[in-house]
């Protein structure tokens, strides 16, 4: 059987995606091409596909780096993150199924229980649950597809702005949220969400320094 090649573009998407690579860390082509057995230039195609997506910066004569956004950016994105998080869960006040209910009340039990026992890790994935099932819930394809793609672009950041100290909050305001929803009150749903993720967009600048920080930038 011929031998399976690894493609570069969803792994090196993961990578950056799981905050293994991170904002600033270069993407050499020799040292790719090595890593999954393949040439330089599907590589370098990689390489332009996670450029035109956001994720990877190119620049002539310097090469290719995990792209790290500025702070207006970031706050933009989170601010636009928030509008569409607050729709998702209006939608969902509206449509969401007895077993989709259910199945947000389980995420939000789960982070509960990830945040009292301080498994930051666990509770990061178990937030992004919570939020995708209020996505599904709102039954609105375009709505989500579009929410995925940002959601992608900030999850590096984000995971660094929801740290350990704000576990608990952010659990206190899953259940706001939750009862909203439960309650069928689109309006309420739709303001607790939405300040929810914006809320983020005020730590926007300190994650950035702290990101400077730890590649030796400050």
């Amino acid at each position: 059987m011929p031998a399976v090649v690894r493609q570069p573009d969803p792994i090196l998407e993961g990578d950056i995606l799981d905050s293994k690579l991170k904002p600033g860390d270069r993407l050499d082509e020799q040292s790719l091409a090595r890593r999954f057995e393949v040439s330089r230039t599907p590589v370098r195609e990689a390489l332009r596909h996670l450029a035109s997506s956001g994720l990877v910066e190119i620049r002539k004569n310097q090469g290719a780096t995990v792209r790290r956004l500025t702070t207006t950016e970031l706050i933009e994105m989170f601010q636009v993150m928030a509008e569409y998080e607050g729709l998702s869960a209006r939608l969902s006040a509206r449509r969401m199924s007895i077993a989709e209910i259910e199945e947000m009340r389980r995420h939000h039990t789960e982070c509960t229980a990830l945040a009292e026992g301080r498994d930051y890790e666990g509770f990061f994935a178990a937030n992004n649950l919570f939020h995708e099932a209020i996505f599904l819930g709102s039954k609105n394809e375009f709505l989500h597809a579009e929410a995925r793609k940002l959601r992608n672009r900030v999850n590096v950041y984000r995971r660094h702005i929801t740290g350990p100290r704000l576990m608990h909050k952010s659990v206190e305001e899953h259940a706001g949220i939750v009862a909203a929803i439960e309650a069928g009150d689109e309006e309420r749903a739709h303001r607790l969400m939405r300040e929810h993720v914006d809320l983020l967009a005020g730590s926007a600048a300190d994650v950035v320094l702290a990101l400077q920080a730890q590649n030796g930038e400050a």
